[in-house]
């Protein structure tokens, strides 16, 4: 470890290298997009095919992403270039953090969204549109709101602040207690709403959805938006767990890390499926009802699943919304360490101005995702506006290329000897696993990976 360098450092406990880890993957991915694939793609089929990824492809990617982190003690970008002096390959790490950069210019929009729907919760308004007696009247709020050309900009912008703050703390001062603080809190708030949901109406229904696979639903393309979800779930190829793997101390078990990591990741998301389906399903809304499910169709479901009682009505609305800010927030977090590392270590700044610089450029290219969805939403480009555009070449190809690179590097590519060194932790652990994940990424995952890419560029 070089500790030399003070913009660089290490988490003090293990639990804070799992939480602050954990943190990293747990966000918008599993609360709002895996409910929404989820509904799209047949229920139980999308999450049995979803687990089957997680296990396959994104835990021998994250191991991966740990050894090449933790040996290179360095940002992403400096990682690849300390491991090959081939072209392709030491530009990997620069590609992911581009790649986790330009995926915060406009995942903070969506996490804007989240903080003003918890303002809402808090001041009651979702309860007043109730009143209206039209369930309508949300589609119309939400797309008044993303529309206006002041308020999500302002808070975005706030949101943005807030991670600016905590990432300027450093390592242990600010992510490694961020994390032990919110990611225990998160997991009460969602035992809570689960507790809620069970005791639904729509209760079986949901849980059948989610858990009862229908396997005339599993189609190509549902393998491959599964696999696609694994990759924006558990942060793979956005530089966020080569940096965080960095900061790694040499006793940390990294398969075990790796797994205990998904773990997480994956019971969020099926805890977001329990707290989402089973009131969808009170309310008799469509649950393919898409992006609009936590923005438009939830706020109904809330007031109509618990009509009877009004301030419950107005408790799980303010749970869910905080739940959704804290998720985001922990991955806005990670995203904005990725750049904030690598500008730090490269120009031997300090972590002050590094972060100032990244929160700056995401505040002015996050502005602009935010104005797509209103003032600037006749700029379009292959019929997206520029939010969409953002989310279309980031899921689509950034992530899938970064992470067939990434397996191609570990496995054709990066000495043996610091791969093994790095699982076993120089042979004073057994580093169970470590042959069968050499293996995945060597010849399974590439090969897996190359097909969604490819899908993305609709070639198949």
């Amino acid at each position: 470890m070089n500790n030399n360098h003070s913009n660089h450092s290490n988490f003090t406990s293990k639990i804070g290298l799992i939480l602050a880890t954990a943190g990293s993957a747990v966000g918008l991915g599993n609360i709002w997009r895996f409910p929404v694939l989820a509904g799209q793609n047949g229920g139980g089929a999308f999450l049995l095919l979803y687990i089957i990824c997680v296990i396959l492809i994104g835990l021998p990617l994250m191991v991966g992403e740990f050894a090449i982190g933790r040996h290179a003690q360095s940002n992403t970008a400096h990682a690849f270039s300390k491991l090959t002096s081939h072209k392709i390959f030491k530009n990997i790490g620069r590609f992911g953090v581009f790649t986790g950069w330009f995926i915060l210019c406009y995942y903070i929009v969506v996490s804007a969204w989240a903080l003003d729907y918890f303002i809402d919760a808090i001041l009651g308004r979702f309860s007043k549109l109730a009143e209206e007696g039209d369930a309508q009247i949300y589609a119309t709020y939400f797309k008044d709101f993303v529309s206006n050309p002041y308020l999500p900009v302002g808070y975005t912008i706030l949101f943005i602040l807030i991670s600016h703050f905590i990432i300027i703390q450093g390592v242990k001062r600010g992510i490694e207690k961020f994390a032990k603080l919110m990611m225990p809190l998160l997991f009460i708030v969602m035992l809570v709403l689960t507790v809620f949901s069970i005791f639904t109406e729509g209760a079986h229904e949901g849980l059948s959805f989610l858990f009862k696979p229908d396997f005339s639903k599993i189609t190509f393309s549902t393998i491959l938006v599964a696999m696609g979800q694994a990759f924006f779930s558990m942060s793979i190829a956005m530089g966020c767990l080569c940096t965080f793997a960095s900061y790694f101390n040499k006793e940390a078990n990294l398969i075990q890390t790796a797994f205990k990591v998904g773990i997480i990741d994956t019971v969020v998301a099926i805890m977001s499926g329990i707290i989402i389906f089973p009131a969808v399903f009170s309310a008799h809304f469509a649950v393919d009802s898409g992006a609009s499910l936590v923005f438009i169709a939830l706020p109904n479901v809330f007031q109509q699943v618990f009509s009877h009682l009004p301030i419950l009505s107005y408790i799980v609305s303010i749970l869910f919304y905080f739940l959704l800010v804290i998720a985001t927030l922990t991955s806005v977090i990670s995203l904005h360490e990725v750049p904030t590392a690598f500008l730090a270590e490269h120009f031997k700044i300090s972590r002050k101005k590094a972060t100032s610089i990244v929160t700056f450029t995401v505040c002015l290219f996050g502005a602009i995702c935010s104005l797509s969805n209103g003032p600037l939403s006749d700029y379009t480009l292959y019929g997206k506006n520029i939010f969409d555009l953002f989310d279309f070449l980031s899921g689509q190809l950034f992530l899938p290329l970064g992470g067939l690179l990434i397996a191609i590097f570990v496995g054709w590519s990066m000495n043996k000897t610091i791969i093994h060194n790095q699982l076993t932790n120089f042979g004073t652990i057994p580093g169970r696993g470590a042959s069968t994940i050499v293996f995945l990424l060597k010849y399974f995952i590439p090969v897996i990976t190359l097909l969604i890419f490819l899908s993305g560029l609709n070639i198949i």
